[in-house]
């Protein structure tokens, strides 16, 4: 189950049982969290079900550890550089629960209607026996995240003295007067902290206690709360050494860390793509795989830190700017709105900002991204068009021709300039099958072999005046 703040948590069925006598006649039995994630993941397994939806390129190695670690009942560490996927996996979690959950009705931690911890629970269960009162809890509302600001405190995680129940006549001896934190509050559920480093180390030390011995202390009272709770973490590489660090403690307590990655394959690149991005027009695929292609030179480029990585949001946003130049296209000159390779020139400068560059590269980071944008352009002309006769395109500048075309000229205009030429169809539907045979898709095809041929020194190109002039070599 994917998270998402603007679903509307899903009214309980009727027929579940109201109270604690009616849920034990009903055989419910009680597991802990880890124990019902154990057995749920299990289930799936058993069924041929992907346990994390939407999860692209892990299959065959984040994806078994930690299949093995929720298995063995161990807190995580998810370990990987930015925009691996890291939030969006634990997130996937969620799933993993069973769908509604009973708790004794008004508590604020989740108590459980045959074992509940807290004080007002304690005393209602005395007061009401079987009786007690129930309310149950859709898994979508069993998750809990936190992001480990520098000014997270240990009042935010774990809980503090409420003043507002003190002043309310209760001494500050009442445990009823502590207001709980985020971590007391996700009892029974799954509790993710990002950033974990960016946690002070005086605030990690609050965690101990959570993971270890499963319970909670707030100031001076003596709270002996059992938290029954999933807790995964998630920290990037270089803020482990560098900017922050998990305390040792605390990195012992976790049982298991487990580190991710970026797509390790072109097609998975593209895949996450295609699934992440929000594309208001047509991107044929060449144009995808060229973008695929950009962003893992730019991870792979010496002239990029390593340490930072570069995010598989960069590819999103670098998709998701093209079909904007496209739609940019068709709403002033009435065009189909499909991406063409001209439109990757506005790529670079409005994803500079995402790419963290060495330091001798001061200065020249957009030219730096221009030529490993180029070369992406040329591996897809060569692996895509490999083989095929393009003399029929080379004719149009034999004697001297031109072919103008720019991101404001129409697909009508510029297959016009350039006549009809023998194949085009063919080269269309192996470029971009889903394009259709429209003009549009026609152009898109037609350009992207014009920018491969001057890369491949066949062509020569020249930027006069915001249109792109292609000519002969």
């Amino acid at each position: 189950m994917h998270l998402d703040a603007q679903t509307p948590v899903p009214r309980p069925p009727a027929d579940l049982p109201d109270s604690v006598g009616a849920l034990r006649a009903a055989g419910h039995e009680a597991r802990t969290v880890k124990a019902e994630v154990r057995d749920n993941l299990v289930a799936r397994l058993r069924e041929g079900v992907d346990p994390f939806p939407g999860i692209v390129g892990f299959d065959e190695t984040v994806r078994p550890d930690l299949e093995r670690a929720l298995l063995a009942g161990h807190d995580v560490v998810l370990l990987g550089e930015r925009g691996q996927g890291k939030t969006r996996l634990a997130r996937t979690l969620i799933g993993l629960l069973d769908e509604w959950q009973p708790v004794v009705a008004g508590c604020e931690i989740n108590d459980h209607p045959y074992q509940p911890v807290c004080v007002r629970c304690l005393r209602l269960a005395d007061e009401l026996g079987g009786a007690l009162p129930l309310q149950w809890r859709h898994r979508s509302q069993r998750y809990g995240e936190k992001l480990a600001t520098p000014d997270t405190s240990v009042g935010d995680l774990i809980g503090d003295v409420d003043p507002i129940r003190v002043a309310e006549g209760r001494s500050l001896g009442d445990p009823e007067t502590v207001h709980f934190g985020l971590v007391p509050r996700t009892n029974r559920g799954i509790f993710v902290i990002n950033e974990l480093p960016d946690l002070a180390e005086r605030i990690q030390v609050a965690l101990l206690n959570v993971l270890e011995e499963r319970d909670l202390q707030v100031r001076g009272y003596q709270l002996r709360l059992p938290l029954d709770v999933l807790v995964v973490a998630s920290a990037n590489p270089e803020d482990y050494t560098n900017r922050g660090r998990i305390i040792t403690p605390l990195k012992d307590r976790f049982g298991a860390e487990i580190r991710t990655h970026y797509p390790l394959r072109l097609e998975d690149e593209m895949a996450v793509v295609r699934q992440e991005a929000d594309l208001v027009a047509h991107v044929p695929d060449h144009v995808l795989e060229i973008l695929a292609r950009f962003t893992r030179t730019v991870r792979e480029s010496p002239s990029v830190d390593a340490r930072s990585g570069v995010s598989a949001r960069f590819a999103v946003a670098a998709a998701e700017t093209v079909a904007g130049s496209a739609l940019r296209r068709a709403a002033i000159t009435g065009d189909d709105p499909v991406a063409r390779v001209g439109d990757l020139a506005g790529v670079v400068g409005t994803l500079r900002g995402k790419v963290e560059f060495d330091v001798s590269e001061e200065g020249r980071e957009t030219e730096v991204l221009a030529h490993l944008l180029r070369r992406a352009v040329a591996d897809v002309f060569r692996d895509r068009l490999r083989g095929e006769d393009l003399s029929a395109f080379m004719a149009r500048f034999d004697e001297g021709g031109e072919v103008v075309t720019g991101d404001l000229v129409a697909s009508a205009t510029l297959l016009r300039e350039v006549g009809p030429v023998e194949g085009l169809g063919r080269l269309v539907t192996k470029v971009d099958p889903e394009g259709g045979d429209s003009p549009a898709a026609a152009a898109a095809t037609l350009e992207f072999v014009l920018d491969g041929l001057w890369l491949t020194r066949r062509l020569s190109k020249a930027e006069i005046g915001g249109r792109v002039v292609y000519g002969a070599a």
